[in-house]
């Protein structure tokens, strides 16, 4: 099942697309697509109204608590950016404010001169997690989504600190467009991932090629913090980033930036100096 979330900023209502990728409200079923909720997906039916016309997406997931990221977890990546595949997973976070539909503007920090993209994997939790083992993650995720774990490399690599505030502009947190439920995805680690700006392929990567995957992830993250419904999990990126590129190169307004995952969707985003 695809479900999403669609309407203005703010005001989102929940959302399903039927068997014919018709849009149909489901707010007479749910009040949002969050909390609770996403451990029942499938009691959820795609038989409320049509909704008509072009209206914006958002988020497809509500309430999200923490916005994890998993940093260097595909060995081409790691080497494009001169780094040493770490041997555990190396987890950062980004604001919950970054938030935004699949289809927003991309905003350039005022000053950014690094702004990059980065394709990924992104898993949404559907019931509580804490110290969970491996055979019972699958029963832990309420669906997959598209994820562009938009990076300033400056603000990441040169402004001293950690990660987190090259990560987490504003808008630097695309998410969608659908949350897309396990039984539709028969592998998550045979996903094809890609990404291009103003037409040209940037990256082209798996998710097979994950140092670290998804089942193994969620688990591990589960011994250090509890994950609670509607938390994302943003899985690394492959090769093909704007800091690997000979010389690098980086986002300017006017840029058109399109992504896709397997299953998940398409996201279309146009840059501009925020």
């Amino acid at each position: 099942m695809k479900f999403l979330r669609y309407g203005e900023p703010g005001r989102e209502k929940p959302g399903i697309l039927d068997g014919n990728g018709v849009l149909r409200d489901l707010s007479g079923q749910v009040d949002d697509l969050e909390g609770d909720v996403l451990a029942r997906l499938d009691s959820l039916t795609a038989d409320g109204p049509v909704v008509e016309g072009n209206p914006r997406l958002g988020p497809p997931v509500a309430g999200t608590g923490k916005m994890v990221c998993i940093g260097l977890n595909y060995r081409d990546h790691a080497a494009e950016t001169g780094a040493t595949p770490p041997p555990e997973p190396m987890i950062f976070m980004k604001a919950t404010s970054a938030i935004c539909g699949p289809n927003d503007t991309l905003e350039l920090p005022r000053g950014s001169t690094n702004t990059d993209w980065e394709v990924e994997l992104g898993i949404v939790i559907g019931k509580r997690a804490k110290y969970i083992t491996e055979d019972q993650v699958m029963d832990h995720i309420a669906g997959f989504v598209a994820v562009n774990d938009v990076s300033e490399r400056e603000y990441q690599k040169r402004r001293a600190g950690q990660f987190t505030k090259g990560k987490s502009c504003d808008t630097f947190g695309p998410i969608g467009p659908w949350l897309v439920t396990p039984d539709e995805i028969a592998d998550p680690q045979n996903l094809g991932l890609r990404l291009m700006v103003n037409g040209e392929t940037r990256q082209d990567g798996n998710t097979a090629d994950m140092i670290f995957g998804v089942v193994y992830s969620v688990a591990y993250l589960s011994q250090f913090m509890t994950l609670h419904p509607g938390d994302i999990i943003a899985t690394g990126t492959p090769a093909g980033v704007g800091l690997g590129m000979d010389p690098p190169t980086f986002l300017k307004a006017g840029d058109e930036v399109v992504l896709e995952v397997d299953g998940l969707g398409q996201q279309r985003m146009i840059v501009a100096q925020g």
